[in-house]
């Protein structure tokens, strides 16, 4: 039995990351990247399918762990009736070669420990040929293209095709262990120094967190948010991924199980601002210049989403040989998502690069080029219907938000084209932003309930109208506005967070029973801000932040019931609304001190 999700920890190189458990387990990496199918272990079923524990012998171990400070290096410390031994788990960043670096270290007493090490590439499936190198100093496993090398002091074994290692650490004592990633037909990766990338790791993620400029309150909270963020990020192209994981079910044991380990261009503007209201003009540069190249061609085929270094094909697939997070079946590799149209990707790619102009963000100079073709092609299909920012499968909908972000588009083109003296048809564009608008305010809205409604026809809500606000669709104590919240309010919160999608809606696609979407539960706290009510923006941000487990990492989604993490972990949206929120209700506080950039509507 896997772990709970909440009961892991991350850590990454900026190039890929792996989950940690409380119990000393790898349960989840992959190689050479985050979407890559190279994964040598699987969280999603047994040890059978890959897993790498370093762990006391002792089970009735107590545990403890947190994150060194202003870093991603993990330690967790066991304590038994013989010893205290802390396991300090890292990536160190560097460009030849991926590690993960696991120092057992002896603090008090002496204890007996156990290493198990389960290499499974594609996905638990693949199992590789085991050898001792020439010297017999490493460990080396080779399936098809992919190559791990382990390396440590210990004496190793096999047992029923596991790798195995008995041995006692005393006070004060140090024993590594590394394991190597390398394509299988170069020469072996070389050897790093251990306690030299302890160090180095430490520089590199301290260094980079003293960049933060976010003095105000919860700056913990949000320091831990950042880090999270960067760690998702693929250093090489800027893309940051939506999560590490794929397959955590939303509904325990259910089948709503996606891979997230992909670059959604939904999340562009919450992610830009996140990064330049803390400073990180850097990162947010290069994720704009990652989004750039990745929607670069014909605009009436740009995506949803494109993988860490802009690929477009992400075929979906099932894994049926692995049998799901705690039975949730099927595991799909791939997001079939990637296909569908979604009209609110082009208002946040113009959003996002007006966003980059107002915070003064270098662009390419054929950046405007490729938003008036953009807003050529919006022109033509905004009257048509999509699958929506939650990407229903199934015949498509006029949704309401897919439409606010047409307007959007229109809306920032126009600012953009005031504001910097662009060549631009503004007579037409404004003709069309009135139209959207007008179209979404008659069509949209349930005069019934005052509420803007999930598509046009509907009477169910959706939480994604929580956003009209905050985009500038219309003033946050506009009646209709506060009409919408009130609706959310009383039919779309379970036990104090808001559900994505209305629960008196069931379908076979849609059931009642999906967890609290984090994310939309703070576009709520949002909401309050921007109306005005501190106060219930306070308690709502206080009641998300609770779920966060023990080292400030969040899901996707919470199971009040089964009172749980659940969907893929840790969650990029989940986070950035988190640091969004956090700088927002920190302005409201102190309004009077200099405010941090905002959509600028």
């Amino acid at each position: 039995m896997p772990c709970r999700i909440e009961d892991y920890g991350l850590i990454g190189d900026c190039e890929t990351a792996a989950l940690v458990g409380r119990n000393g387990s790898i349960d989840w990496l992959c190689w050479p990247a985050f979407d890559s199918d190279a994964c040598f272990a699987a969280i999603l079923g047994t040890a059978r399918n890959g897993r790498w524990l370093i762990a006391p012998k002792d089970e009735t171990a107590r545990v403890a762990r947190r994150y060194r400070d202003k870093t991603l290096i993990l330690e967790t410390r066991f304590e038994t009736a013989d010893g205290i031994v802390a396991v300090i788990d890292f990536m160190p960043p560097r460009g030849e070669a991926s590690d993960v670096v696991r120092l057992v270290r002896g603090i008090e007493g002496r204890m007996a420990m156990r290493m198990e090490l389960v290499i499974r590439f594609g996905f638990g499936c693949d199992i590789p040929w085991v050898k001792r190198t020439e010297d017999r100093s490493a460990l080396l496993a080779i399936c098809g293209q992919d190559m791990t090398v382990l390396r440590t002091p210990v004496e190793t074994r096999g047992e029923n095709m596991t790798t195995v290692a008995d041995f006692e650490i005393g006070a004060g004592e140090t024993i590594p262990f590394v394991l190597t990633y390398g394509p299988s037909h170069l020469p072996l990766p070389k050897p790093i120094d251990p306690a030299r990338a302890l160090q180095e790791t430490e520089r590199f993620w301290t260094e980079w967190s003293d960049r933060c400029n976010h003095d105000g309150d919860y700056r913990d909270l949000v320091l831990r948010s950042l880090i999270t963020l960067k760690a998702l990020t693929y250093g090489p192209t800027g893309g940051i991924v939506a999560a590490p994981t794929t397959s955590l079910p939303e509904k325990l044991g259910g089948a709503r199980n996606w891979d997230y380990r992909f670059c959604w261009l939904r999340d562009a503007t919450f992610t830009l601002l996140a990064l330049m209201n803390s400073g990180y003009t850097e990162e947010a540069s290069a994720w704009h210049n990652w989004l750039l190249r990745a929607v670069a061609g014909s605009p009436d085929n740009m995506q949803i989403m494109y993988g860490i270094m802009g690929q477009r094909r992400l075929l979906e697939w099932e894994a049926n040989w692995l049998p799901g997070y705690e039975g949730a079946k099927p595991v799909r590799i791939g997001n079939a998502a990637h296909a569908q149209v979604q009209l609110d990707v082009y208002g946040e790619l113009l959003d996002v690069f007006h966003q980059s102009r107002m915070t003064k963000l270098k662009l390419d100079n054929n950046t405007w080029a490729l938003e008036c073709a953009v807003l050529d092609h919006l022109a033509e299909v905004w009257q048509e219907a999509d699958h929506g920012i939650w990407e229903r499968r199934g015949a498509g909908r006029h949704y309401v938000f897919s439409k606010v972000m047409a307007w959007v588009a229109f809306d920032r083109a126009l600012k953009s084209a005031d504001a910097f003296g662009f060549k631009a048809p503004r007579d037409r564009w404004r003709k069309l932003c009135n139209a959207i608008h007008h179209d979404v305010c008659e069509k949209g809205f349930d005069p019934g309930q005052n509420a803007f409604v999930e598509s046009y026809g509907s009477k169910m809500l959706d939480a994604s109208v929580l956003l009209l606000p905050a985009v500038g669709f219309l003033p946050p104590t506009d009646p209709r506005i506060r009409g919408t919240v009130q609706a959310i309010e009383k039919h779309m919160m379970r036990d104090g967070f808001v559900l994505r999608h209305d629960p008196r809606e069931v379908t076979r696609e849609v059931q009642p029973i999906e967890g609290a979407f984090l994310a939309c539960s703070l576009w709520l706290a949002d909401a309050y801000v921007l109306g005005g009510d501190a106060e219930k923006a306070q308690a709502l941000f206080d009641r998300v932040v609770a779920l966060a487990n023990d080292l400030g990492l969040i899901a996707e989604e919470y199971d009040p019931g089964a009172r749980r993490q659940t969907g893929n972990f840790p969650q990029a949206l989940t986070h950035i609304a988190l640091i969004n929120t956090a700088q927002n209700l920190s302005r409201a506080k102190h309004a009077s001190e200099k405010p941090a950039m905002q959509r600028s509507t």
